[in-house]
C-alpha cells in the first residue's frame, strides 16, 4: 500500500538512498559542465563510464586495491577524452555523431572485455561506509547525510570544488571564454583548442570516475551495460541545472531520489506496474527539461568548431 512509504524508517530509506545514487550523476554532470562550458558537448559520456566501470571493476577483482581501480578508471577517462578531443576539436567533426560514436565504442568494447576476461557475473568488496565522527550520530540526519562511502563524499565535495574551479580561477576565466566566445578569446591570446582539449579531457576523467562509483561504491559487481542510460541523463542534467554546479547538485538529488523511490516501491510490493515505476525518473527528467529549456542560455559556441583565422 502507498501508506507505507509513508512510514518514518522508509522515508529515511528513500533519502539515504537518492543521497548515495546521485554520486555517479554528480561526477558525470559535472564534468559534462566544464566540457559544455568550453564548448565541446560530449554525447560519449556513457560509454566513457561504461569503461571506467569495468576497469575499475576488473582491477578491484584482480588485485583487491579500490583506490588502484579507481586510478584505472580516471585514466580510462582521460584517453577515451583525448579521443573525443581529437575527433571534434582538432578534426572538428560533428560533436554530437564523436559522441555517439564513442558511446557505442564504449559500450561494445565494455562487453567484449568482460566476456573475454571474467565471462560471468562476479562480485567484489567495495567502498564501505564511513562514519564520520559526531555528524553521524544525529539523529535521522546523520544516518542520511554522514553515513556513506568515501566516494559519495567525494562526488559532492566536487561541487564547490568545480564552482571555484570555473568562477575564481584564470582556467575557469578561459574555459568560460572559450565557450561564450572563442574569436575572441583567441585575440586575447588563449589558446582555444587547448582549453577545449582540458574542459574533454576533464570531463572525460570524471565520466571514468562516476564509472567506477558505479561498480566498486554502489553496486559491487559488473554486468553489461551496467549504466543504463545513465551518461545521458547526466549530459540532460547539465541542460536542468543551467551549467552551473549548484544546479547540477539539485537536479542529480532530484533524479536519485526519484530513481530511490521506484526501487522503494518494487521492494515494498506496491500495487504500481514495475515498467511504470521504472519509467518514473524518466518521465521527471523530460518534464524538468520541458519546463527548464529556454530559462538559462547555453553557451554560446556550444558544439560549434573553432578554426582560427589568418
Amino acid at each position: 500500500m502507498i501508506s507505507d512509504l509513508l512510514q518514518g524508517s522508509v522515508l529515511i530509506g528513500i533519502l539515504y538512498s537518492g543521497i548515495r545514487l546521485a554520486a555517479p550523476y554528480l561526477f558525470a554532470a559535472l564534468g559534462e559542465t566544464v566540457s559544455q562550458k568550453s564548448g565541446v558537448l560530449d554525447l560519449g559520456v556513457d560509454g566513457i563510464m561504461l569503461m571506467g566501470s569495468f576497469i575499475a571493476f576488473y582491477v578491484v577483482f584482480k588485485t583487491g586495491n579500490l583506490w588502484l581501480g579507481v586510478g584505472a578508471s580516471i585514466a580510462v577517462g582521460i584517453l577515451m577524452g583525448l579521443l573525443m578531443a581529437v575527433v571534434s576539436v582538432t578534426l572538428q567533426a560533428e560533436q554530437g555523431i564523436s559522441g555517439i560514436g564513442l558511446y557505442l565504442f564504449g559500450l561494445g568494447l565494455s562487453s567484449l572485455l568482460f566476456r573475454t576476461m571474467i565471462g560471468s557475473v562476479e562480485g567484489i568488496t567495495g567502498f564501505q561506509v564511513v562514519r564520520i565522527p559526531l555528524l553521524s550520530d544525529i539523529p535521522v540526519l546523520g544516518e542520511i547525510f554522514f553515513n556513506h562511502n568515501i566516494l559519495v563524499y567525494l562526488a559532492y565535495l566536487m561541487v564547490p570544488a568545480i564552482w571555484i574551479l570555473l568562477n575564481k580561477t584564470t582556467l575557469g576565466l578561459k574555459v568560460r571564454a572559450v565557450g561564450q566566445n572563442p574569436e575572441a578569446a583567441d585575440s586575447l591570446g588563449i589558446h582555444v583548442n587547448r582549453v577545449r582539449y582540458f574542459g574533454v579531457i576533464f570531463g572525460a576523467a570524471m565520466a571514468g570516475l562516476a564509472g567506477a562509483t558505479l561498480s566498486t561504491g554502489l553496486l559491487f559487481v559488473w554486468q553489461e551495460n551496467i549504466t543504463n542510460g545513465l551518461g545521458f541523463i547526466a549530459v540532460a542534467l547539465v541542460y536542468f541545472g543551467g551549467w552551473r554546479p549548484l544546479g547540477v547538485l539539485f537536479g542529480s538529488l532530484l533524479f536519485a531520489t526519484v530513481n530511490a523511490f521506484q526501487l522503494w516501491v518494487q521492494v515494498k510490493g506496491i500495487d504500481i506496474p514495475s515498467d511504470l515505476a521504472v519509467m518514473l525518473p524518466y518521465v521527471l527528467t523530460i518534464i524538468v527539461l520541458v519546463f527548464a529549456s529556454g530559462r538559462v542560455r547555453q553557451p554560446a559556441a556550444l558544439a560549434k568548431p573553432f578554426e582560427r583565422s589568418g
